[in-house]
């Protein structure tokens, strides 16, 4: 059965990549961490070109929180637009008790000033 896609945390990926410079083996790291050996060898590679520094995971925060302040945005702006549409009335609000109530028809109408004709 084929693994599904998993993503691993750039502390794993340092730690593993640490640990193999400190002489640990490929295949002991993979049976350890459960990774494969290839993708190993990628996270040595992407270390020493220098893709794992800490500007590069300042990037990556970066990226997260702009994602999260347009999702705030968007919330704020549907709340906006929910407020204005109370404000303008057009939210009825419940009836007063007082007031007669048909189940067919809903509440009475009120009587009109001038006459029909």
């Amino acid at each position: 059965m084929p693994r599904r896609h998993r993503s691993h945390s750039m502390e794993l990926k340092r730690q593993v990549v640490a640990e193999y410079t400190a002489g640990e083996t490929l295949h002991g790291l993979s049976k350890r961490h459960d990774i494969c050996r290839n993708l190993i060898r990628i996270w040595i590679a992407k270390a020493e070109s220098g893709e794992f520094d800490d500007e590069v995971a300042a990037a990556e925060l970066l990226v997260r929180y702009e994602a999260r302040i347009a999702s705030l945005e968007r919330l704020v702006g549907q709340q906006a637009l929910e407020l204005s549409f109370v404000k303008k009335g057009g939210f009825c609000g419940p009836l007063p008790t007082s007031a007669p109530i048909s189940v067919i028809a809903g509440p009475a109408a009120s009587p009109s000033k001038g006459g029909a004709s």
